[in-house]
């Protein structure tokens, strides 16, 4: 193992900064990225541990919520609620990851790309609890921001709870009954867009 190539590695994640997502951060007019994505769901996860539906290694958690993002590097974001070329989109991002973690060395490599094939497996607890904070802090932002995103990418109320509800609700029940409490609120004001 050398210094040298773990740097390399360190420096091409900076790259993540740069990749813009389509939310507003709380009250401002910026997007954030998704290097702050990963950082805000890491943080997220930890809050959020008591609510978990079962026990979760939350090392592992935390790990994944740290990787699932870093394919974007290469392949940029795209909003959650697309569905046109998922799958394309998903293998691009494979080797997109096995791009990046390749540029680490045994053991971190496999490491890393483990936790990144768990998070898009959504098998075990972790992973469930891991896409529960994954779906829930866009929605959290546009709750703050009026719809914001919703309203900005045509996106209906129905096509929300039919993305998030079933992925949170797996991962965190008591998230999801808060969230879905607040997303019917908030449709009676028209924070939502229409379906393009």
């Amino acid at each position: 193992m050398t210094i040298s190539r773990t740097v390399e590695f360190i420096l091409e994640l900076d790259k993540l900064k740069g990749v813009t997502r389509k939310n507003r951060s709380k009250g401002s007019d910026r997007y954030e990225n998704s290097a702050e994505h990963s950082w805000h769901i890491a943080m997220m996860a930890y809050s959020l541990e008591p609510f978990a539906a079962a026990p979760v290694d939350m090392h592992r958690v935390v790990g994944m919520l740290l990787v699932h993002d870093v394919g974007e590097i290469d392949t940029g974001d795209t909003i959650v609620y697309a569905t046109e070329g998922w799958e394309e989109r998903k293998a691009a991002e494979l080797e997109a990851v096995k791009r990046i973690f390749g540029m680490v060395q045994e053991p971190q490599r496999s490491f890393f790309l483990d936790l990144w094939l768990e998070f898009e497996e959504a098998a075990t607890p972790e992973a469930r609890f891991a896409h529960a904070a994954d779906r829930a802090i866009p929605a959290l932002l546009n709750l703050s921001n009026e719809g914001q995103s919703w309203r900005e990418n045509g996106i209906s109320y129905e096509r929300v709870i039919g993305r998030i509800g079933p992925p949170i609700e797996a991962g965190c029940p008591a998230l999801w009954e808060y969230l879905r409490g607040r997303l019917a609120e908030e449709n009676e004001k028209g924070w939502f867009g229409e379906d393009r």
